[in-house]
């Protein structure tokens, strides 16, 4: 029998029979003992499965199945990620913007205030006359509980209205910073201020004071009620993470 027969393409037939048309066929003996003998030049059918004959519109494999699972697998798992950095990255990134913004507003209303120092002693809670500016160090506490006390003009509000000459105080509570109000200069016994927190985070709140012989003192105004306020007061501020923060604020 000649070995190079070309294949040609027959219909498969339920039975193995000789064809000469449609799917591929090759030249070999059929196993089935309805077929006849071969004769040279012709060929089989192939009925069933053939590791000889291609595979048309066949699936994938389990192995090419696992394959393309393990790839999507590690695919995923880089993904994630990825987006995990980015979310992390992104609320690291609010959390600063917010702690900048507070110090912001924090300085900026110190600021404000400060420049609007009124220098004139005034009755305290207890019915002793304070100074204008009364700074206490870290460890000291007055009456009011407070590290500064100072009285600050009226002025005006956004909406233009006149306020009243103030007494304004700090003092850092439990990692928080609040600033004490006073409607009035001079308070009544027992009078309590208004608490309101402006800064959280806070391990420490240091302050110093320079003097006309520009010297920085750790308390100021303590001793008595006629000393006049400072030329500048430094603020420094110590957060929970370790973050130190220093401003000095003119007041001459």
């Amino acid at each position: 029998m000649n070995q190079n027969i070309p294949l040609k393409k027959f219909t498969t037939f339920p039975l193995c029979k000789r064809g000469i048309e449609g799917d591929f066929c090759f030249n070999a003996k059929c196993k089935s003992p309805l077929a006849p003998p071969l004769q040279r030049g012709e060929c089989l059918c192939v009925v069933g499965p053939s590791s000889h004959l291609p595979r048309h519109g066949a699936g994938f494999t389990l192995i090419e199945l696992l394959v393309a699972l393990l790839v999507f697998s590690l695919m995923a798992m880089a993904g994630y990620g990825g987006l995990n950095a980015l979310l992390q990255t992104r609320a690291h990134l609010d959390l600063e913007t917010r702690k900048y913004q507070s110090l912001s507003r924090f300085f900026t209303r110190l600021d404000e205030q400060v420049a609007q120092i009124h220098n004139r002693p005034v009755r305290g809670t207890s019915g002793g006359t304070q100074a204008a500016w009364v700074g206490f160090p870290p460890s000291g506490s007055s009456l009011e509980q407070a590290q500064l006390l100072f009285s600050r003009a009226g002025g005006s509000n956004a909406l233009g209205s006149v306020l009243t000459p103030q007494r304004v105080g700090y003092r850092l509570r439990n990692g928080v910073i609040q600033m004490l109000r006073w409607d009035v200069l001079d308070q009544a016994p027992l009078s309590q201020p208004v608490e309101d927190e402006v800064l959280q985070g806070v391990r420490e709140f240091n302050l110093r004071y320079l003097s006309p012989s520009m010297v920085w003192e750790n308390q100021w105004g303590t001793t008595s009620s006629l000393v006049p306020p400072p030329k500048a007061v430094e603020v420094e501020l110590v957060l929970k993470t370790g973050e130190k923060f220093v401003r000095i604020f003119s007041l001459q």
